[in-house]
């Protein structure tokens, strides 16, 4: 009872705190990894089905039976559709194709296309994925199939492509755009009734590539209508509350009230923890009218969770371990990193669905067609145990429900074997640092550690918003709340050959690389605030490619490879200037947090190249990219100046801490002496430039922060000063832009430039267009960095770990 009572004290009081939250973009629900990471993209949690980060459905379904009624309160199957043409990740195919111009009937079904090539789909320039090789400008391909009457209604094209597209059905165009697209979309094809025929028919399509990577699949299927909607009642949500490490849910079922709590034990400062991939579902139901009422749970978990595509077969099973009761799924295939991109989700290792066996749950195995008949006919056998698109089912009875809660707990978690590729050498996971550990044994220690562990997380939820508050007020707290998952969950936690820690990111939705230094930059505040160690692990692998032999040039590389094989950079061009800045900053920040410069002792040679770079090449940088990459190339960016200054004063700081007064007196005295050359070459009257000497124009000068964050003292705070003054002026709706070139702005770069305000009242008006952006967007992702300031609609990028950005602020008051 008090472990109940508690828990629904605290969901009063936050929902008190967060009164003005209408909602998120996303909300997290199971936050691990780049690939264990499951999110609800509607404003209720039965709005529609949780999905991976990348936007692909991973049904979790919840419902509960009170007095016979059943109430949905988490998610929905999902659409599903049966194939009429399939595409190549159900089965290959064949197609006839030309990549010369054919004549302009092409597309119609009499065309005679015996002359034209026979390949096999998918096309493209990916051997991985594609079947047939195709690298040239243009393709054109025919598919003819035959159909019947029955199979006219609903019908979809299934299409991925990059890039351009036109779609023709028997020479009737039903599709065409610019553009492309990494996963599969679904076009309704509205006048498919007149447009196909019994019999023959002929899918044709021309696709242009126009730059960077090609690709064609395409098929016909027919959506399938969700089975017993009508028995199913919606749950009432009453509120929702996202803390750092919870998401909270209350519900109205009919006769009983359903707290819902998601709980994923981020705890940064137990690696054990961290690493753990296992997140608690925790259940109250109670009366709500006084009288007692027969109630039982039903949580169905999708095998797509274990899967890149749901044609992708997998097997499932269900035994007894220890006091747990397991159900597990994963693909039959086991591609173990075999894959590595963007948008991708994994398709190796297993999942897991865990309850107390004390509970006399009935779990079993569905297709999930028949997953949400099965609980509402009691049909709980397990007919299946291979397919495609199966779904795990548990079923957990609460008896008799009254005035006095009764509570369950659900487990889910993911054994993932190896995790990432280091130069070649496969790791597993930090949690099987312990060659005795079993997913097994991980998930029967989180169970027995179940109630410390939430009560270990509802204190760090409160210390953390009780800091935020104390650093930038109530509205800055929230955003930090919203940022903390997401930032973590963009990780993987391994540890290398050499023993040493590491701590991969995987630069979601931009072009999936890992370990890439300047997304590593904009996170560092979280981690350095919570744990410095896992701030080295995110620079150990860059100093090792360095220091190895394996990467020369005398600057920082970019990026290891592409996520989840760090075997080297993989980013066409480097940052010369960026990224060296960002090493020897984020270095620096180390030791002011830990109060030495042992960490920077250890790569002093590496650094010592890195700073003689900035010195010669710094100050007045040529036409390069910095990480605000999308904006394209600048020659003399002013605030990738400001990064080389601050980052040999970096570097002089360090020679201090380790007794080198001559190397720190040179180094400091060449950033004091570039200071008032850039104040003259930037000045624009009541502002400084985007670029030296390019009047009329203004950027954010994020990178000052680390001179006031770190007590440099290289610039004069009247520099701040002024371009605070000048940045508040241009805020519009839903935050202030990047820079004078475009509307559209970084969030984590606006929590930077907030922080150089001299006071709160200024610092605030940076935050609340934020948070207005969190509550107003149109885009429903976990929350984009990258956003459009006049409508607050997404530009790019979605759920990276930049985020860990916003705790600048938060920062800045630990290091005081």
């Amino acid at each position: 009872m008090k472990k109940l009572f508690l828990f629904f004290c605290l969901l009063n009081v936050y929902s008190s705190m967060f009164a003005q939250y209408e909602r998120v973009p996303s909300y997290p629900l199971i936050t691990h990894d780049p690939y264990f990471s499951i999110w609800s993209a509607n404003d209720t949690l039965n709005g529609g089905p949780t999905r991976h980060w990348t936007g692909a459905e991973q049904p979790l379904l919840g419902m509960i039976k009170v007095d016979g009624q059943a109430y949905r309160f988490l998610g929905n199957e999902g659409k599903s559709y049966q194939s009429i043409l399939p595409t190549a990740d159900e089965q290959s195919y064949p197609s006839k194709y030309t990549e010369e111009t054919p004549t302009a009937d092409w597309m119609n079904a009499s065309f005679d296309d015996h002359q034209w090539k026979t390949g096999t789909g998918a096309f493209g320039d990916n051997p991985s994925v594609a079947k047939t090789k195709w690298v040239s400008r243009d393709l054109w391909v025919r598919r003819t199939f035959t159909l019947d009457k029955a199979s006219l209604e609903h019908v979809f094209l299934k299409l991925q492509h990059d890039d351009n597209i036109s779609v023709y059905l028997n020479g009737k165009q039903v599709f065409t755009t610019k553009g492309w697209t990494a996963k599969y979309i679904y076009i309704p094809i509205r006048e498919a009734a007149h447009i196909l025929q019994t019999g023959k028919n002929v899918l044709a399509i021309h696709i242009e590539n126009t730059a960077g990577g090609q690709s064609l699949d395409a098929g016909i299927v027919r959506e399938q209508a969700p089975a017993n909607a009508a028995a199913i009642a919606k749950a009432i949500q009453q509120s929702v509350v996202v803390k750092a490490t919870q998401t909270a849910y209350r519900f109205k079922c009919g006769g009983v009230d359903l707290a819902l709590r998601f709980t994923s034990p981020l705890l940064l400062n137990n690696l054990d923890l961290l690493a753990r991939p296992v997140s608690y579902v925790d259940f109250s139901v109670q009366s709500n009218d006084g009288k007692a009422h027969t109630a039982e749970l039903y949580f169905g978990a999708s095998t797509n969770i274990a899967v890149n595509t749901p044609a992708q077969e997998v097997k499932a099973e269900q035994y007894h371990a220890g006091s747990l009761s397991l159900q597990k799924a994963g693909s039959l295939a086991q591609p173990v990193l075999a894959k590595k991109g963007d948008d991708l989700r994994i398709d190796w290792g297993y999942m897991y669905v865990a309850v107390p066996a004390a509970d006399a749950a009935k779990q079993y195995i569905t297709t999930a067609k028949a997953a949400i008949p099965s609980f509402l006919k009691k049909e709980t056998a397990t007919p299946v145990t291979t397919g495609t698109n199966l779904v795990l089912n548990t079923v957990l009875s609460l008896g008799k429900v009254g005035s006095a809660a009764k509570t369950k707990t659900i487990l889910l978690g993911y054994d993932d074997l190896y995790s990432i590729q280091y130069f070649h050498d496969n790791l597993k996971p930090w949690w099987k640092n312990d060659p005795s550990q079993t997913i097994e044994k991980q998930l029967t220690q989180a169970y027995a550690d179940h109630q410390k562990i939430l009560e270990q997380c509802t204190r760090f939820d409160d210390q953390l918003h009780a800091d935020a508050v104390a650093a930038g007020g109530e509205t800055y707290a929230q955003l930090c709340e919203l940022a903390y998952r997401q930032s973590i969950a963009a990780h993987k936690l391994v540890k290398s050959p050499q023993g040493e820690l590491l701590f991969f990111s995987k630069e979601n939705f931009s072009n999936g690389c890992i370990n890439t230094v300047d997304v590593t930059y904009p996170s560092a505040p979280l981690f350095l605030i919570y744990n410095p160690e896992l701030m080295k692990g995110m620079l150990n692998g860059i100093f090792y490619f360095s220091e190895s032999g394996k990467y020369t040039k005398p600057y920082a590389a970019h990026d290891l490879g592409t996520y989840p094989l760090a075997n080297g950079q993989v980013y066409g061009e480097g940052m010369p200037v960026e990224e060296s800045g960002n090493m020897l900053l984020l270095t620096t920040a180390i030791a002011k947090m830990e109060g030495n410069a042992d960490y920077a002792k250890k790569h002093w040679a590496t650094l010592t190249t890195w700073a003689n770079y900035l010195l010669k090449e710094g100050f007045d940088p040529a036409t390069q990219l910095c990480t605000d990459d999308f904006a394209g190339h600048l020659a003399r960016n002013a605030n990738l100046s400001v990064k080389a200054i601050l980052g040999i004063a970096g570097y002089a700081m360090l020679a201090e801490k380790l007794g080198y007064p001559d190397v720190a007196r040179r180094f400091r005295d060449s950033a004091l002496a570039m200071a008032p050359r850039w104040m003259q070459l930037a000045n624009d009257g009541d502002h400084y430039t985007l670029a030296f000497e390019k009047q009329g124009t203004w950027s954010q000068k994020y990178n000052l922060v680390w001179d006031k964050v770190l007590g440099m003292h290289i610039f004069p705070e009247s520099v701040f000063e002024k371009e605070i003054r000048y940045y508040l002026g241009k805020q519009q709706t839903y935050g202030l832009p990047l820079d004078s070139r475009r509307t559209y702005t970084k969030s984590d770069w606006i929590m930077w430039t907030a922080t150089l305000a001299n006071n709160r009242h200024d610092f605030e008006q940076f935050m609340l267009p934020l948070l207005r952006y969190a509550a107003e967007s149109p885009t429903r992702v976990p929350l984009s960095d990258w956003h459009e300031t006049t409508n607050g609609k997404q530009v790019g990028f979605q759920a990276r770990s930049v985020v860990g950005g916003y705790f600048m602020k938060m920062l800045e008051q630990k290091i005081k």
